[in-house]
C-alpha cells in the first residue's frame, strides 16, 4: 500500500511587546483595554503598579514601582502568553525613559519577542477632558484628585511627550491621533497595521 505524506505546517509562535506611549490621557489604557478584547494580548498599564506602591507607601516610589514592573517582565518573557501592551508616558527629551524603554525592549527581544509601538497624540484640551473619565477614575485611584491630575497634565509641557520624525527607533511604528477615534477605533487600526 502507497503511503502518502501527510502535509504539515510548523507554527512557531512569536510573543509580542505593543508599547503604547504619549502623554497623561490621552487613551492608553482605554487603547489598550479595546487592544486586549480584540486580540488575547495582556494589558500592564503602567498605574497596575503606580497604585498598589501609592497605597503601601503613602506616595509614589519610582524604585519600588520599577521593581515591581521589572518583576512582572522576567515572569512575563517566561509565559506562554501570547504578548503584553505596556503603557507608557515616555519623555524623549530624558535620557533615563530611553534607557528604560531599551531596557524593557531590550529583556523582550531578548526571549524572542516581536516589538510594535504606537504613539496616541491629542491636545491638552482633550486630554483635560478624558482626565475625568469615569473609567480613568476607577483603574486609577490616584487621578481621582481631579485637581492634582489637572496640574500634572499640564506640567507635561515640562518635556517633550511626542516624538519628532523618525525619533522612534522601533521598525514597527505608528503614530495615531485619537482626538476624535474610539478605543475600539484605534485597536483595529492597530491591528490591521501589524497585522495582530
Amino acid at each position: 500500500m502507497k503511503k502518502f505524506p501527510i502535509p504539515f505546517k510548523i507554527f512557531i509562535k512569536i510573543m509580542k511587546l505593543v508599547l503604547l506611549i504619549g502623554s497623561g490621557a490621552v487613551g492608553k489604557m482605554t487603547v489598550g483595554q479595546a487592544l486586549m478584547k480584540k486580540t488575547g494580548l495582556r494589558l500592564f498599564h503602567n498605574h497596575m503598579t503606580i497604585e498598589p506602591v501609592i497605597e503601601i507607601f503613602g506616595k509614589r516610589n519610582t524604585n519600588a514601582v520599577n521593581g515591581l514592573r521589572q518583576v512582572i517582565f522576567e515572569e512575563f518573557v517566561k509565559s506562554d502568553c501570547e504578548g503584553m501592551i505596556f503603557t507608557y508616558i515616555w519623555a524623549f527629551d530624558m535620557p533615563s525613559d530611553w534607557d528604560y524603554i531599551q531596557g524593557v525592549a531590550g529583556l523582550f527581544t531578548r526571549n524572542g519577542a516581536q516589538i510594535y509601538c504606537v504613539e496616541l497624540v491629542a491636545s491638552e484640551e482633550v486630554r483635560l477632558q478624558r482626565n475625568r473619565t469615569e473609567n480613568r477614575m476607577k483603574h486609577k485611584a490616584s487621578k481621582r484628585d481631579v485637581a492634582f491630575s489637572e496640574r500634572l497634565i499640564k506640567e507635561e509641557s515640562k518635556h517633550r511627550l511626542v516624538s519628532r520624525e523618525g525619533e522612534v527607533p522601533f521598525e514597527n511604528y505608528m503614530r495615531i491621533d485619537n482626538t476624535d477615534l474610539t478605543p475600539e477605533n484605534v485597536a483595529d487600526k492597530i491591528i490591521e497595521r501589524f497585522g495582530l
